[in-house]
């Protein structure tokens, strides 16, 4: 078997950033396992996107319960290759994971309870191979829950040595205050939230960036890439194999008429400047010093190392270019459903059932949304 020996320059030149007021820092652009480590990709192919990552100084993988599919087999897949490669690099490592989407049957298996919460900690763990993970999210609101209790499982995983920090997911900027106050209150400060954003999602901005600087909470932006919108991969349309053309997290509607020309629009302002249409979206990302990573996918290393070269030392993408801004005037109308599922709940005795739905209106809301029914 070849041994993984570490690139020695895989520091230099590598941007990292405070996360909040914390002394953790994070890189630049980070690497998520949400597509591509699943049992249907090849484990020597997510072996050597995650080796070229770390040689070029990402230190940063982030996990969820449910990542695949099937679910829990990203993490089952990064730990094998975390034992195999990285096993006496794990100081070097930031490895997160989440819970809060649905992921196994019956009324224990997602939203935010503590059953749920910490029963599905202690299976990442176990699928990972580790002992603890340094960042545990809630992965989005629960509002079946009180706040008090979802909080308290985050504080209590710290507590029992299974996190080192915590962090939400998608809660909009008054949920996010209330949980600062909560886990202050618990003694276990809320270290970062990890909200959707792009140049086609911009939602953040409004008020949830602004809470998070006042807070001293990082922010590590997913989907920078508007789950590969944001790339040269749909220019003419919809590619055999793309994401798009299995309908799964990125149906096919987004590739309307007016979204397509504001992405080529974007991408002529790319080319100008010498750099991809994912290089430029991932720079603007990181534009705001109130942003403290990018979480960028790959599915192969070739794609990986484009992406990586889209960050730009801060001072070269402070502001938005005036064509940019024409461009992004008026916002798109972009929906995403992401993941469904049927749960029995029962409230004051009665029972009703409760479709959840997650949903991202880019642009609009730009969040999790959930719906009942």
């Amino acid at each position: 078997m070849e041994t993984y020996v570490p690139s020695p320059s895989r520091y230099d030149g590598a941007l990292f950033r405070r996360c909040g007021r914390s002394g953790l820092v994070l890189p630049a652009i980070s690497l998520g396992l949400w597509h591509n480590f699943g049992d249907d990709r090849a484990l020597d192919d997510q072996r050597a996107i995650l080796r070229r990552a770390f040689d070029r100084g990402v230190t940063h993988f982030d996990l969820a319960n449910n990542y695949g599919p099937p679910y829990g087999s990203a993490e089952s897949n990064f730990g094998t290759i975390l034992k195999r490669d990285f096993s006496n690099l794990r100081d070097e490592l930031v490895i997160s994971s989440k819970a809060g989407w649905d992921m196994w049957p019956g009324p224990y298996g997602d939203l935010g309870s503590r059953k749920y919460l910490l029963a599905s900690l202690d299976q990442s763990l176990t699928r990972l191979g580790l002992d603890y993970v340094d960042i545990f999210y809630h992965h989005h609101f629960d509002v079946t829950t009180p706040l008090e209790e979802t909080m308290g499982a985050l504080d209590s995983a710290v507590r029992q040595g299974k996190a080192l920090y915590v962090g939400i997911s998608s809660y909009s900027d008054e949920r996010t205050k209330e949980a600062v106050t909560i886990l202050r209150r618990l003694g276990t400060p809320l270290l970062i939230h990890q909200p959707s954003y792009s140049l086609l999602n911009r939602w953040i901005e409004e008020k949830l960036l602004t809470v998070l600087d006042e807070e001293g909470v990082g922010c590590i932006a997913f989907s920078p890439l508007a789950q590969g919108l944001l790339t040269n991969r749909y220019l003419g349309g919809t590619p055999e194999g793309s994401r798009a053309s299995k309908g799964t997290s990125f149906p096919a509607s987004m590739l309307n008429g007016e979204n397509l020309v504001r992405v080529r629009a974007l991408n002529d302002i790319a080319s100008e400047r010498g750099q991809t249409l994912a290089q430029m979206a991932i720079a603007w990302t990181l534009r705001d010093r109130r942003v403290t990573s990018a979480l960028v996918g790959a599915s192969s290393v070739a794609q990986l190392l484009v992406e990586a070269r889209g960050c730009a030392p801060p001072e070269a993408a402070q502001h938005e270019s005036p064509e940019v801004t024409e461009v992004l005037r008026t916002r798109p109308r972009l929906a995403v459903a992401q993941s469904r599922a049927r749960h029995r709940i029962t409230t004051l005795g009665e029972s009703r059932e409760m479709k959840i739905t997650r949903l991202f209106v880019l642009g609009d809301l730009g969040h999790a949304t959930l719906w009942f029914s």
